[in-house]
């Protein structure tokens, strides 16, 4: 019985490879960024209402979440360099139905709903499609760099997108960005297609059918409830995003609601986050991580995440949001850095699909609630209830946010800051959370590969291909081995 050969060295492409690949992603960010700030914005001028923007991510998002475990049992299944083609090209499918119904002047905000979900399915595969092919391409001491280089392709678009979109809409519409984007879809997908990404071993244990597909869905759920430090830094996340997703999603319409729908505001704002999201995806692709402590770097940032919502919410005017928004932006190359590197290094490379589909999962239910939540909560809670000095929240909070058009929603940015301090802070009293790294063995540790090993002798027995004092020889031999291993 031979070893899998998805974690070795060998097997490896370069760090020239993956940098090939973000270029290309980064092209494709920035069209994507630009299309989202022009439909954004096409969207609060036909509706005024924050929940149109809320249900825009929440039909995107509530796809993906559903898709997301049984996508992650089908990538490691299929060939994850042809799946994360098509997912990328469906993308670009949803911008071109986009602009022939708006090219028609028939484009509805309905549209975007449906077009949004039907994307944000086939978007539920990239995810750990991409993930577990960085995993292939890259060296372990390399994953921290890697993330932090894909994360620093978003704060540059971000930097150029939005300004770029606001000159845009006025020179060319928003039919002129959508052409923008398709050209950068298209160059990302011929990048894909030339580059080398390496395919693990498939492993073992993965079904057949669809009876096997369900079980192998609910694999990836399976392994992070056995392993609770896994468990406890998954469920800090779900609880950092669900604070977090209101917050990012209630920022654009806060913004534009206090600016008078000022498009200029709303891209300085978008550009300072962008700048801050560069400066420190910079910083982390030079520093790769750190090579001890990773959840000290993760808590440290969703620390920083918590008081710069509650500052968001308490100050006024375009160049304080700006700068807090670059201090926002700016933690979170390091904390999405060093999360990625823990996983991609505790979980092994023909099971990340399973793990990492579960995992977005978990992750992103608590973002989808958020994104339900947001928009009634903003347009028939916090908003009229802090529009007038006798309003039930105006009462209390009156004082401080004052009574005018956002204070509700800068209410409900504070609370979020608020949340997700106590987030971090509760995670990082827990022992098994706060030492996951010395917890939690690396995939290709000897342990983890005697484990396996084990497994597999095991289900040897059980199908009547070996004896137990075969299976018992076999193990020794193998553990044997690999005590000798050079360390």
């Amino acid at each position: 019985m031979s070893e899998p050969n998805g974690n070795q060295a060998n097997g490896k492409s370069s760090m020239g490879v993956f940098s090939l690949i973000w270029i290309g992603q980064l092209v494709s960010i920035l069209g994507t960024s630009m299309v989202r700030f022009g439909l954004m914005y096409w969207a609060w001028l036909e509706t005024g209402q924050a929940t149109a923007l809320a249900l825009m991510g929440f039909f995107s998002f509530a796809p993906q979440l559903i898709l997301q475990p049984f996508a992650g049992a089908l990538v490691d299944r299929w060939n994850r360099k042809t799946t994360i083609i098509i997912a990328d090209l469906m993308a670009g499918m949803g911008t071109i139905a986009i602009f022939i119904l708006y090219s028609a002047g028939a484009l509805e905000i309905w549209h975007l709903y449906a077009i949004s979900a039907i994307v944000g399915a086939f978007a539920s595969f990239h995810f750990p499609a991409f993930s577990a092919a960085v995993t292939m391409i890259v060296e372990k001491k390399h994953y921290g760099r890697a993330a932090s280089m894909l994360g620093l392709a978003g704060s540059v678009s971000e930097i150029f997108a939005a300004p770029i979109a606001a000159v845009l809409l006025v020179w060319v519409d928003l039919s002129g960005i959508l052409v923008i984007d398709m050209f950068t879809f298209t160059f990302a997908v011929i990048v894909l297609i030339v580059a080398r990404i390496p395919q693990p071993e498939k492993a073992r244990d993965l079904g057949k059918g669809l009876r096997g597909l369900w079980r192998d869905s609910m694999y990836g759920f399976r392994y992070i409830f056995k392993r609770k430090p896994l468990l406890g830094l998954q469920l800090t996340y779900f609880g950092s995003n669900f604070f977090g997703n209101i917050a990012f999603i209630l920022m654009a319409p806060m913004v534009l609601a206090i600016t008078s729908s000022d498009k200029v505001a709303l891209a300085t704002v978008m550009m300072g986050a962008g700048i801050g999201g560069l400066v420190g995806g910079i910083i982390m692709s030079a520093w790769g991580g750190s090579k001890t402590w990773k959840i000290g770097v993760i808590m440290g940032g969703i620390l920083i995440e918590g008081f710069v919502m509650i500052s968001f919410g308490l100050v006024l005017g375009v160049p304080l949001w700006t700068v807090i928004a670059f201090i926002l932006a700016f933690s979170g190359p390091f904390v999405w850095g060093s999360s990625q590197a823990i996983w991609q290094s505790k979980v092994e490379p023909n099971k990340q699909g399973r793990v990492f589909g579960a995992r977005g999962f978990i992750a992103m239910s608590a973002g989808a609630v958020g994104m339900v939540m947001a928009g009634p909560l903003a347009d028939n809670v916090f908003e009229p209830g802090m529009l007038s000095e006798t309003g039930f929240l105006a009462t209390t909070f009156g004082w401080l946010l004052g009574s005018d058009i956002g204070s509700g929603m800068r209410l409900i940015m504070i609370l979020c800051g608020i949340g997700t301090l106590a987030t971090a802070i509760a995670a990082l009293f827990i022992p098994t959370v706060r030492n996951l790294e010395k917890i939690v063995p690396d995939a290709d540790s000897p342990r983890v590969k005697l484990a396996d090993y084990r497994e597999r002798l095991w289900k040897a027995h059980r199908t009547g291909r070996l004896t137990e004092s075969e299976c018992a020889d076999l193990y020794m031999k193998r553990k044997k081995a690999l005590a000798n291993q050079p360390k």
